[in-house]
């Protein structure tokens, strides 16, 4: 299992910016694709970016050219810098993080599963 931690979110105004973070720990060998997701009060909950483990990104076209997602192996972190925020960005942003199977070290990888973290609040002002 892995278990995540998110944190950065907060209140910001209209233009600002902001760094979210999401650190996992415990089976952390098992990870692939990393991601943060974000629900907004009385929506459903969508996909902002998402990144390999080959560093392949992929964005939400409401974001794009103004959040970037990373992630430093290393330190089992993943990051979303968000840039230019706007009061439609407002939602609580969860950290998503996929272990896969691994047939090589299976009885550390055992299954396909997403993790979640619980959600950090970002709220931004017009």
């Amino acid at each position: 299992q892995v278990q995540l931690v998110e944190s950065g979110g907060g209140l910001v105004q209209a233009g600002g910016s902001l760094r979210l973070s999401c650190a996992a720990s415990g089976d952390t060998i098992c990870i692939s694709t990393m991601g943060w997701h974000r629900q907004a009060p009385g929506k459903e909950r969508e996909l902002v970016a998402s990144i390999t483990n080959g560093g392949s990104t992929n964005y939400a076209d409401s974001v794009k050219g103004r959040f970037t997602i990373s992630r430093d192996n290393a330190k089992n972190t993943l990051y979303l810098q968000m840039n230019s925020l706007k009061p439609e960005d407002t939602a609580v942003y969860y950290c998503n993080v996929r272990t896969q199977r691994s047939y090589i070290n299976s009885r550390t990888c055992p299954y396909d599963m997403d993790n979640w973290g619980k959600g950090t609040l970002v709220t931004v002002s017009s």
